[in-house]
């Protein structure tokens, strides 16, 4: 229902304990007066004590303490309305229930992708690739020292095969020179030989002269064994110079061969620092691979734990969907709306309760998040749009809007009297619970709502019921009052006729402080038990 303000006079609530003796009191003069004949003694009222208040009324509703707008998260059709207006319910009670199967596909196909992720990341902790590189740098090292120790080992034979020519050059060197030494020996000999065939020749010659004696025999024939030892020695010599030859020949070999050889062993030197280089380049290579891989893996296995996580919250997600298909009560409560059935399709919820200053009720008539701006509009079915309206109604609350000027003088803790049109024999008490930070306009008015909860419920009274409130913003109790009928106003100062037990009356000045609506609290002048003359309504 809508909601109106309506700006009242002051109010007041009045504690008059005496108010039946005074009027006893005038009664009893004007009887007496009317039976002796004399003339009729004037009504009057006590100055007695009582509490005085002035507030500020508004027009608004009750209003559940509670109240929520519950709907689905997703749209779908109803499968069940488990719950009636007016039903109770416990938190965590199902209210209604939609269609699940698209969902729970969904969480199925979540499901299948963390056991497809949870693989991936399994097969990523099982990848030997750091070992298979670590086992390749192993080996690299390994062709390492086997490639240095077989070019030392070449460098050592062809050290060796050097070594060898060296001595075979160095033997035949002294072969040759031997050789040289027999040439010089053989041509010594020759010459030693050509020397006694001259001497025996010479000697021939002379023994010629006397050819037939003994002489010339023996010198002929020592001239022939000259000749011919001449002949042996001198052809010796062509043999000693073929020795010296042949020396030469081989020595000339040898000087090839310790060439060759040194040659060789540089060859295989570069070749084995090839070698090694080639394999220092393969430990390199293995060696970046291992600390690739190395480096590698805990990024690999974290990006595939990450797809693991990402699907298992996708999963929670899909079970959330799920989940979200069952309404369930947030709170135990009255449902105070329902707006669907069995078989009709809902969107997904996207209203919100306007909540009253300082509590969790719904401001009266304002229909979801935008009601608050609207004011007094009603909606056009209860709960609005919304599936299912929960409400607190154990304890009712009421929310008034009161103009800026009154709002003004309301704080959280005042006194509040509430009366309803629906019981208009029932008042109500409660205090001022908050006022709003904001105003809202109605109706083209500032307005402030302001919530006070009650302090009794009666069961009589309902939700939405229209309920006319005023709010004591000021209070004294206790205190000496006279009734305002009886207050006169002379050149600004309060006074009252005083109705002395003589029967004489005399005008009397006070102090006047706190005015209510019916009566005005008396700071001095005049004494508790005082009477005063007040007006008489025949």
């Amino acid at each position: 229902m809508s909601l109106g303000l309506t700006r009242t006079r002051p109010h007041a609530r009045v504690l008059r304990p005496l108010a039946v003796l005074a009027g006893t009191v005038a009664l009893t003069a004007t009887l007496a007066s009317c039976s002796g004949g004399q003339p009729a003694a004037p009504a009057f009222d006590l100055v007695s004590r009582a509490t005085v208040a002035n507030g500020v009324t508004a027009s608004g509703a009750l209003a559940a303490k509670t109240s929520e707008q519950l709907g689905f998260a997703q749209g779908g059709k109803l499968t069940k309305v488990a719950v009636k207006v007016g039903q109770k319910v416990e938190e965590g009670d199902v209210l209604a229930t939609i269609d699940a199967k698209t969902a729970k596909e969904a969480l199925k196909q979540a499901e299948a992708n963390v056991d497809a992720q949870a693989a991936g990341l399994a097969g990523a902790a099982a990848d030997p690739s750091v070992q298979s590189a670590a086992a390749s740098l192993a080996q690299a090292r390994t062709v390492v020292d086997r490639t240095n120790r077989q070019a030392d080992a070449t460098l050592a034979a062809d050290s060796t095969a050097i070594s060898r020519a060296k001595k075979q050059r160095s033997v035949d060197r002294d072969a040759k020179d031997d050789a040289e030494d027999a040439v010089d020996q053989a041509k010594d000999a020759c010459s030693d030989a050509r020397a006694a065939v001259k001497t025996a020749t010479d000697a021939a010659e002379q023994a010629a002269a006397t050819p037939s004696t003994p002489a010339a025999t023996v010198a002929a024939a020592a001239l022939t064994s000259a000749s011919q030892a001449a002949a042996t020695a001198c052809g010796a010599v062509g043999s000693a110079q073929a020795g010296v030859t042949a020396a030469k020949q081989r020595l000339a070999a040898d000087d090839t061969a310790v060439t060759t050889a040194e040659e060789r062993k540089r060859v295989d030197q570069a070749a084995g620092r090839l070698a090694c280089a080639n394999a220092e380049q393969g430990v390199v290579s293995a060696r970046n691979a291992y600390n690739a891989a190395v480096a590698a893996r805990p990024h690999t296995l974290d990006a595939q734990q990450a797809g693991v996580d990402a699907a298992q919250a996708q999963v929670e997600t899909a079970q959330k969907a799920v989940d979200d298909t069952v309404l369930r009560a947030p709170s135990a409560g009255t449902v105070s709306a329902v707006n669907g059935a069995k078989g009709e399709y809902v969107s997904a919820s996207t209203g919100t309760s306007a909540l009253a200053p300082g509590s969790s009720a719904a401001i009266p008539g304002a229909s979801g998040a935008g009601g608050a701006a609207a004011g007094a509009a009603s909606p056009t079915r209860p709960g609005g749009s919304q599936l299912i309206v929960l409400s607190g109604l154990d304890t009712l609350q009421v929310v008034l809007p009161f103009e800026e000027s009154d709002a003004a003088t309301i704080k959280a803790g005042d006194g509040v009297d509430v009366q309803l049109d629906a019981l208009p024999d029932l008042t109500s008490h409660g205090k001022v619970v908050s006022v709003s930070p904001s105003a809202t306009p109605i109706s083209g008015v500032v307005s402030y709502y302001v919530t006070v909860a009650l302090d009794d419920r009666d069961p009589r009274e309902r939700d939405g019921q229209t309920a006319r409130a005023t709010v004591l913003t000021e209070e004294h109790t206790g205190v000496l009052t006279v009734p305002n009928t009886a207050v006169r106003q002379q050149g600004g100062a309060s006074t009252v006729v005083v109705y002395e037990p003589s029967g004489e009356q005399r005008t009397v000045t006070f102090e006047a402080g706190l005015v209510g609506p019916d009566r005005t609290e008396v700071l001095s002048g005049l004494n508790e038990g005082d009477r005063v003359v007040v007006p008489s309504h025949p």
